[in-house]
């Protein structure tokens, strides 16, 4: 076995150093977040908190927990998140797998257009009101169909299903395989990685989403965790949010009532993202090289 030079044995120490330094500050942001969210309005305002919790305090927990609008609002996450998500991944992979065919007439067109609305777009009104004309206002439209295709992540595929060989295709033709069928049957199974990628961007981009709901929906009982988390974060809702609890019990918990709905909004992404982990590297390195 050959001994390590002293040269590189300084360097290992000095990249788990940096490495140490890049996780360090990528956590504590949020270790903060939940530190204060389980510590008490004093100690929060006196600047004790980092990532140990001082004046141990749940009642914020059961009291959003108690509050009926929350769990509205999740509610409505978890369906535009799971119905957009899904329009998403079935537009865009057809949309993707069609531009990656050389035989396709006017593909380059297509593709550039599709590239020019990366850059260009009507503009905040435009979009209202056409939003408002095709009468999509206060309606899970408004939320899931904007959005619904990702040109960044079109690309992406589009250069992943390039790079598969035809020869899977012309194999499957001679079997008497039709188009639809060699695409669900064969493209679909070996495109795990890929898809796995495109539904962890979606699904965040989803549940993260509050602006549209902000321009589109006026009714209270519609709106996502987030749009709740926007209002809390901007005082718009410090008397609505919590009706069902007293005044005193909403000053108690005003210093760390922001710190645990943050908790609890992205509680959820950090439990389906372990599941597709595996595959988020190894799709993008396929989709973004071509073979």
């Amino acid at each position: 076995m050959m001994k390590e030079s002293l040269q590189y044995k300084v360097f290992r120490v000095i990249n788990v150093i940096i490495l140490l330094l890049v996780v360090y500050i990528t956590l504590f942001p949020f270790l903060n977040v939940v530190a204060q969210s389980f510590s008490g309005q004093a100690e929060i305002n006196a600047g004790k908190v980092n990532l140990i919790p001082k004046g141990f305090n749940i009642e914020t927990y059961k009291t959003i927990l108690k509050d009926t609008t929350f769990w509205t609002s999740y509610k409505n996450t978890i369906v535009y998140t799971v119905v957009g998500t899904a329009i998403s991944m079935v537009m865009t992979t057809m949309f993707a797998y069609v531009l990656s065919k050389k035989r396709l007439m006017g593909r380059k067109f297509f593709t550039s257009f599709a590239v020019f609305t990366m850059f260009f777009h009507g503009g905040l009104i435009p979009n209202y009101i056409l939003i408002k004309q095709l009468g999509w206002t206060n309606s899970i439209w408004a939320i899931v169909i904007p959005g619904a295709i990702s040109i960044f992540n079109m690309l992406i595929m589009k250069s992943f299903f390039e790079g598969m060989p035809e020869e899977l295709e012309e194999a499957a033709s001679i079997d008497g395989s039709s188009t639809y069928g060699t695409f669900l049957k064969i493209i679909l199974p070996l495109s795990k990685p890929i898809l796995a990628t495109m539904f962890l961007f979606y699904a965040v981009g989803s549940w993260n989403s509050w602006f549209g709901a902000f321009l589109y929906l006026d009714k209270a009982d519609m709106y996502p965790v987030t749009l709740y988390l926007r209002n809390l974060l901007a005082g718009a809702t410090t008397g609505q949010s919590a009706g069902a609890t007293s005044a005193d019990d909403l000053t108690q918990i005003a210093a760390n009532i922001k710190a645990v709905t943050m908790v609890l909004t992205v509680l959820p992404i950090l439990c389906v993202y372990p599941f597709v982990q595996k595959y988020f590297v190894s799709g993008i390195m396929l989709g973004s090289v071509k073979q």
